[in-house]
């Protein structure tokens, strides 16, 4: 008998648990649509712009901002009576940061260029001698190229080097790729100054979000390469393709620049970054 009330009972109870666990997924939702919004409108907002942009009722806003005040995510100027994403939020951001490893998050993105176009990609980032090779996926059939992790690549003639020279506008790297460019100078005579170049890179990489070679860091080898960029927009790593300049299709608008192109641009995303826009 006790046993058939029991059941009874909780068979009972089953439909107010339910209603509990979806209003509780619900209530989850609004805090989350309630710190994208405060971030997507710059890290503060009045209740109203708030409640505007999402789309929901001023009333029912401000009871979720109560509670996230309580909790430190969000703090109340009490001058402007704007919202701001509080200090707990941004020590939870800055963790995420911390896990934001571009060589980490990048390793789907080169498996993927290996299996969708059995061509050799590599991710590089600036080392103390210039554009090194820290992580390479070759396909089952590699063209033979003298590049390994570890290798450290031309600014002047790799189109990884190519997108550092153009993009990454710290001292010590201009210092690098200068001293390579004065090399050059002495044994040939290079088409434009230093600056001129470093112009030239930085156009075409804003211009076609990528850099295209064919036989000029090595003979018989032609490679795309697209930025990294971190969440303050900053170049952290270049995603390059390669293989062998017959069968390599470098135009723009060729499967493997739109590849590598949005590969890159998820990289960054995940980065933090989310300013390049889709297809880019």
């Amino acid at each position: 008998m006790n046993t058939l009330t029991d059941i009874t009972r909780a068979t009972a109870a089953a439909p107010a648990r339910s209603r509990e666990r979806r209003q509780s997924v619900q209530a989850a939702d609004t805090v989350v649509a309630v710190l994208k919004g405060l971030a997507s409108l710059g890290g503060g907002a009045s209740l109203t712009a708030l409640a505007t942009y999402l789309e929901e009722n001023p009333a029912k806003v401000h009871r979720y901002l109560v509670s996230l005040i309580d909790g430190g995510l969000v703090t109340q100027n009490a001058n402007t009576q704007q919202y701001t994403l509080g200090l707990e939020t941004m020590l939870i951001g800055l963790a995420a940061i911390r896990q934001a490893d571009p060589i980490r998050i990048s390793e789907p993105a080169l498996i993927r260029l290996r299996e969708q176009l059995g061509i050799t990609s590599f991710i590089a980032v600036m080392g103390n001698k210039g554009p090194t090779i820290v992580r390479m996926e070759e396909p089952s059939l590699p063209v033979t190229v003298n590049v390994r992790v570890g290798s450290v690549l031309s600014f002047l003639w790799s189109a990884t080097g190519r997108v550092f020279l153009g993009m990454h506008d710290e001292p010590a790297v201009r210092t690098l790729a200068r001293q390579e460019y004065d090399l050059l100078c002495k044994a040939q005579k290079l088409p434009a100054s230093f600056d001129d170049l470093v112009s030239q890179m930085h156009e075409e990489i804003s211009t076609s979000h990528c850099i295209r070679v064919s036989d000029t860091n090595l003979k018989g080898i032609s490679a795309v390469a697209a930025p990294v960029f971190n969440y303050a927009g900053q170049l952290t790593a270049v995603l390059t393709a390669l293989g062998a300049s017959g069968g390599f299709d470098t135009s723009l608008t060729g499967p493997i620049a739109v590849t590598v192109r949005e590969q890159a641009r998820q990289i960054s995303q995940q980065l933090g970054n989310s300013k390049l826009p889709v297809g880019k």
